[in-house]
């Protein structure tokens, strides 16, 4: 199996939208996309990028993705955000998750990060068993709050 594990270039973009949009439906949301092509591209390859992404090319087809962005904790300083990590369903178990994670981890060492933190759904016990067998420890008195576009724009018109 040749793997080949690097940054993603702006011609990646469809296919890494594509991923997202394979771990949309995996978590049970596969209309929640709303982002294009195109906002990746910008997004990630301006003068100020706001995420770094990794793709995994096996042979010459793009097979899965990490993609981050730096966050600041008052606590430790410099963290990682892993916003996700995707392997296309029909390579899994080839190594290729741990190979992406590996490199997300090793870049963001090289970041200078105090942490690396990420949000598993509860119900993904291969995802949580994977991260605790890479010595992450996965909390369960933590609850993720979240404002969409629409709840935002409400904040804003009654405050």
């Amino acid at each position: 199996m040749y793997l080949n594990i690097r940054p993603a270039t702006e011609s990646d973009m469809p296919e890494v939208l594509s991923l997202i949009k394979e771990l949309a439906a995996f978590e049970k949301e596969p209309n929640a996309v709303i982002i294009t092509t195109k906002d990746l591209i910008n997004h990630a390859f301006s003068k100020t990028p706001l995420f770094v992404c990794f793709v995994a090319v096996l042979k010459t087809k793009i097979v899965g993705m990490s993609l981050g962005y730096p966050r600041y904790s008052t606590w430790k300083g410099p963290t990682m955000h892993l916003e996700d990590l995707i392997v296309t369903s029909n390579k899994r178990g080839l190594g290729i998750g741990q190979a992406l994670f590996s490199n997300f981890i090793k870049y963001s060492q090289l970041k200078g990060v105090k942490r690396i933190e990420w949000a598993v759904l509860n119900w993904n016990v291969d995802a949580i068993k994977f991260y605790q067998s890479n010595g992450a420890k996965v909390y369960d008195d933590w609850n993720i709050a979240q404002m969409d576009e629409s709840a935002i724009n409400n904040f804003i018109k009654n405050n």
